[in-house]
């Protein structure tokens, strides 16, 4: 496992000697303690060379392009992060000359531009063209399709910097930070070898060969249900009360590390929304929900006479949105002690360059953070006003309101989605965007904006804020890495922003390309097999549905809020809560189960020496399970791919036993986890 050093031990960022991480890197710091990264040489890092540029600018190529594939027809992101860091590593293995751990954070931050970009682009922008919104000019289209990410991009990178202190540096031990942990293990144990290598290895590979054999193979069911156990049936058919567990390896490692804390206050928020809220609609209205499975009133369906029926997921989103508000008032001061750091540093001289002070801790100067945050604001502006609103009546007026509230809004969501990773490694950007779609379309239709026009306006400002929101989320992880590893954070945050310059003309191309040859959405004639993009569809659909006069289930939305209200006054996260509505319960209860593994661990030594033993036991685990973490992430990558050319083999077993099977299978990972962790000894390297 990866060695901790002494604060008293300073790398040189030369390369000689092992590079071990702080044994205070994961803790929460004493009074008067300071964390010194792994590489904290003040000047002379390689951090940007042609080699980290030229491997990212490769990387954002081909996850781009993969990417945007997969979302188009699967309806799903793909983990990049931790594939491009894996790739990194190797590469360095191979040059004679091995990268230095924050090279390789700059491939990462150019790189993972890809992954960041889609998720903001390609669950959106592909809705114009189901909605026929499309410009009948190919540039005017091209340029209104590349804007949206790019501009988003940047404005998610200037919105999250002055926050970037207070949740890598203050909130420093208290919050997890799974990916950001994931990603750093892989990067120092490949670049340090030995055993942390080998560790890696083998729980990378095993989360590799379980999860594709469940994906592709269909070997075991990767959620066990008790919906297919006969037992249950009447719980299922009638109450419609089902218990659900993802029985990925990823789950269980993505658990062990978020911790009991955080993924208990998660469960709770499922529990009461697939136990208690599906139950009780299926009580109150078996007329309505009788018929209909537990995951379609999660979800919503729509009637015969196609009448749309909101699912109880939206009481997460209610939930979700005044969490956000929740976490803003109580962000209060820290929001305004960064507002006065930005007015303070405007015009303030620094010297040894932007940012001033030590290399560690130096961001884009602030006033240039503000000169780009004006000119992004007179872009977004002339961009609604020329294509989005272009020839209506009140054009300029609705075209000022536009941008105020896309800047209000990432304003509002930017710190919820950084801290939604930072405890869970998810981020409800989909629900944050739909939020945004509806609030969008009802201020807007007081406006008297209505058909194309309003729904192209509505579905620009969502693009925008999407991938503003993939955008904070994904560099609060970037940043958390530079701090632990040594990075500049100036450097990180140019080469998001530069990054996302080719990001989105790659994936510009790739939803024009894939528009004209496949089509989106339902077949025509044209396109009788189109990709399904259900996110674009789903986007598409609120916009039609406003505009239909069907409107938004306020009431389910009243009630998240409420429910998020409630929890605040008994000392519980919302945002957690809240999340825990929001996503499946599938998700969700193996990361509690991953989060008790944990706690057996590191509290499975007893004796004298108890705390040595528990502190080596739990680093071997953070390993193992980011190792795994990581293999599931590519296991779906491979299980994406093989499935876009047709390979599909039908399942060797019955439902029935493919359920107890996957089961068996997660139980079963998780005592080789426990068992393996526990092998550790005190002072191991």
């Amino acid at each position: 496992m990866i060695s901790r050093k002494s604060q008293s031990e300073t790398p040189n960022g030369s390369g000689q000697g092992p590079v071990t991480l702080p044994e205070n890197a994961f803790r929460e710091l004493k009074p008067g303690e300071t964390y010194v990264p792994a590489i904290s040489a003040p000047s002379g890092v390689p951090e940007v060379t042609s080699r980290s540029i030229g491997f990212g600018i490769a990387m954002i190529i081909l996850f781009s392009a993969a990417a945007s594939y997969i979302a188009l027809k699967l309806g799903q992101g793909i983990e990049t992060a931790i594939p491009i860091s894996i790739l990194a590593v190797g590469y360095s293995a191979m040059m004679r000359r091995k990268s230095i751990l924050i090279e390789n954070v700059n491939i990462l931050a150019i790189g993972a531009t890809s992954g960041i970009l889609v998720g903001g682009s390609v669950f959106v922008m592909p809705a114009i063209f189901m909605l026929g919104l499309q410009s009948e000019s190919g540039f005017q289209t091209f340029l209104q399709i590349f804007l949206v990410p790019f501009l988003g991009a940047v404005l998610g990178v200037l919105f999250l910097i002055p926050f970037r202190k207070y949740f890598v540096q203050e909130m420093h031990g208290k919050l997890p930070f799974p990916e950001a942990t994931a990603t750093t293990e892989i990067l120092v144990a490949g670049e340090k070898g030995g055993s942390s290598a080998k560790v890696l290895v083998y729980s990378l590979g095993l989360g590799i060969v379980l999860d594709y054999m469940a994906l592709a193979f269909r070997l075991w069911s990767d959620i066990f249900t008790t919906a297919v156990i006969p037992a249950f049936s009447n719980l299922t058919e009638k109450s419609k009360a089902v218990f659900s567990m993802n029985t990925s390896a990823a789950v269980l490692g993505l658990g062990l590390i978020i911790g009991v804390k955080y993924a208990s206050i998660i469960m709770a928020g499922s529990l009461l929304a697939f136990l208690g809220m599906i139950p009780l609609f299926a009580y109150v209205s078996p007329e309505i929900f009788g018929s209909h499975t537990y995951r379609e009133i999660f979800f919503g369906f729509s009637l015969a006479d196609g009448t749309a029926i909101a699912g109880v997921r939206n009481i997460g989103i209610g939930g979700i949105f005044a969490a956000g508000v929740i976490s803003i008032l109580k962000m209060s001061p820290v929001i305004k002690q960064a507002i006065q750091q930005v007015i303070s540093q405007l015009f303030k001289k620094h010297e040894g360059g932007e940012g001033g002070g030590s290399r560690l801790d130096r961001d884009i100067k602030m006033s240039t953070v503000f000169g780009l945050a004006v000119a992004l604001a007179a872009v977004i502006f002339v961009y609604f006003r020329f294509v989005a609103v272009a020839g209506e009546p009140s054009a300029t007026g609705i075209a000022l309101i536009s941008l105020a509230m896309t800047f209000l809004i990432v304003f509002l969501f930017s710190a919820v989605s950084a801290w939604a990773i930072a405890m869970i490694s998810v981020t409800p950007i989909s629900g944050m965007t739909i939020t945004t779609l509806i609030l969008a379309a009802v201020v807007l239709a007081m406006l008297g904006l209505k058909g194309a026009t309003g729904m192209l306006a509505i579905l620009l400002i969502g693009g925008v804020v999407c991938t503003a929101l993939s955008m904070a989320g994904s560099l609060v992880t970037q940043f958390k890495i530079g701090y632990w590893l040594g990075s500049t954070p100036k450097t990180i945050q140019w080469s998001n922003i530069a990054g996302s310059v080719l990001a989105s003309l790659v994936i510009t191309a790739v939803i024009i390309l894939f528009a004209s040859v496949y089509g989106f959405g339902q077949p025509t004639e044209t396109h009788p097999n189109p990709l399904p993009a259900p996110q674009a569809s789903a986007m598409a659909a609120v916009a039609n549905a406003f505009l239909g006069g069907q409107g938004a289930p306020w009431a389910l939305y009243s009630i998240g809020a409420v429910i998020a209200l409630a929890v605040t006054l008994l000392g519980v996260s919302p945002l957690a809560f809240a999340l825990g509505m929001y996503l499946p319960i599938e998700l969700n209860s193996p990361i509690l189960f991953g989060a008790f593994v944990g706690y057996m661990i590191n509290h499975s030594a007893k004796g004298a020496n108890a705390e040595k033993v528990n502190k080596a036991r739990g680093e071997k685990a953070i390993l193992i399970a980011s190792g795994l973490i990581a293999g599931g992430a590519l296991a779906g990558v491979l299980d994406a791919i093989t499935k876009t050319v047709g390979f599909e083999p039908e399942p060797v077993f019955g439902a029935i036993g493919r359920n107890w099977l996957g089961l068996i299978v997660f139980l079963g990972l998780a005592a080789f986890l426990y068992i393996d962790s526990r092998k550790a000894r005190a002072g191991e390297h």
